[in-house]
């Protein structure tokens, strides 16, 4: 990494052309996998990310660079060009940085890279073999484990100067069933920021059940019903609806702006009084945590609705400079490459006041989405479209037929307001953001939900 010497050096030749803030970020990233198809392994993969961003505000306008070569000469090289595009290039800026040690609150036993490649081709085996021999319908499998070790650097002209590493593993494991006519699909993806003992929590069995089980569930299952009705949405990945139709649209990426649906209520009642929703940061090896951000802000829990009344945005540091709001730890990026932006980490919906067995027994007719899928949104209208990937057929209380093809189709604003019962299970999911500073490792989260009426699009 950058020594803390040239670190000053660098920046002062970036703010040499009249900027008023300055900013190093370097990474190195060690990316691995191994994939596994049909009972044979088709892919090891290995490869090093390595690079430097160097960022100049001037008010709230920003220049960046990045550059590859991390000699004395290429750093200078790039600062000049971003000092030469702010204005005209005078002296270089004299600083002074001074090291800060963040605590690291997600430990890491056995760092996949040092591990042995047998132990992690056996791993992914355990999980597909399992999948391939849950059902005689079970046609294909394919499973893979991502490992992540993840060093940056950050410095700036305020006198930050601070590292920090996260390591982060993750198996997929997607099976398909078929009856001879048609297919249908199952998947299972848990992970964590940790290393190989992530697979003390989820065993590699498990995973592979699971996946195999979705499949099977829904190549039984009848096509969903269309219209408006009761929905209750379970537990983990069900919060990607709250993240995608509701969180996008407190990230000060929009909001600053004004394209968000949720720009300028802060104090503001906007979900039902049952509904409090958070952020966080800070919680041990979650898949989304980080000890600092991408600015080399420590992450922190942020209390975004309570009670259903806002009460924070998720701010970087040209979002803050924008609004005028301190910033919240949530400033992220894919890569060097990438110029940061505000974005979420683990966000959920906390758990609530009504018992889980009560808020199915509430619903006369409607639809138990235990498994949500992918979907989009518009930011600015809040409008989203999310597939459910295992849904069930409620009627009179009880849980009854599979369903299939289902989708909830609404806005987020009006979604808040519809949920009506929140449960005590409370969950998270895993899942990688796209935004415009790339794909981020986020989880999602909830307990067991009721969203009193929603679309639900199906045959």
């Amino acid at each position: 990494m950058i020594d803390r010497r040239l670190a000053e050096e660098i920046l002062g030749i970036a703010l040499s052309g009249g900027g008023d803030f300055a900013e190093i970020y370097q990474e190195l990233t060690q990316n691995g996998n191994v994939r596994m198809l049909d009972g044979k392994i088709e892919a090891i993969g290995d490869n090093v990310l390595s690079g430097v961003g160097i960022r100049t505000f001037v008010g709230t306008q920003t220049v960046y660079a990045t550059t590859t070569d991390i000699s004395r000469e290429g750093l200078i090289r790039c600062a000049k060009s971003v000092a030469e595009a702010v204005g005209e290039v005078k002296g270089a800026v004299s600083l002074h940085l001074c090291e800060r040690v963040f605590p690291n609150i997600h430990p890491v036993t056995t760092v996949p890279a040092s591990a042995d490649m047998k132990q992690k081709i056996d791993l992914v085996k355990l999980a597909c073999n399992t999948a391939k021999d849950y059902h005689k319908s079970i046609v294909q499998v394919a499973g893979t484990l991502l490992t992540v070790d993840h060093s940056i650097l950050v410095a700036n002209s305020e006198g930050l100067y601070t590292t920090n590493r996260s390591i982060r593993t993750r198996m997929a494991v997607n099976a398909v069933a078929s009856n001879g006519t048609e297919n249908q699909s199952g998947s299972c993806s848990p992970g964590r920021s940790m290393g190989l003992e992530v697979f003390d929590l989820f065993c590699p069995e498990d995973i592979g059940t699971e996946a195999a089980r979705q499949a099977v569930v829904n190549l039984n299952a009848d096509y969903c019903p269309a219209g408006k009705m009761t929905v209750a949405i379970e537990n983990g990945f069900g919060g990607v609806i709250f993240h995608e139709a509701c969180g996008h649209s407190l990230e000060a990426t929009s909001v600053a702006i004004g394209a968000s649906q949720m720009a300028g209520k802060l104090g503001q009642m906007i979900a039902n009084p049952k509904v409090t929703a958070i952020d966080d940061g800070t919680i041990p090896n979650a898949w989304g945590s980080v000890n600092i951000d991408d600015e080399g802000n420590p992450t922190q829990r942020n209390v975004l609705i309570e009670n259903g009344v806002l009460k924070s945005y998720m701010i970087d540091r040209l979002g803050s400079r924008r609004m005028g709001l301190p910033m919240t730890g949530n400033s992220r990026r894919q890569g060097y490459d990438y110029e940061p932006t505000s974005r979420m980490t683990n966000t959920f919906i906390d758990n609530g006041p009504d018992k889980n067995e009560d808020i199915i027994a509430s619903i006369e007719y409607g639809l138990y989405a235990k498994e949500m899928g992918g979907g989009s949104v518009n930011p600015l209208t809040g409008a989203f479209n999310f597939s459910v990937r295992e849904g069930y057929i409620v009627r009179n209380g009880k849980i009854c037929e599979a369903v299939r093809g289902a989708s909830l189709i609404g806005t987020g604003s009006q979604i808040l307001k519809d949920i009506d019962m929140v449960g005590q299970n409370l969950a998270t999911g895993q899942g990688m953001c796209g935004s415009s500073s790339g794909s981020v490792p986020t989880d999602v989260g909830q307990p067991l939900i009721r969203v009193s009426e929603i679309t639900v699009g199906g045959r």
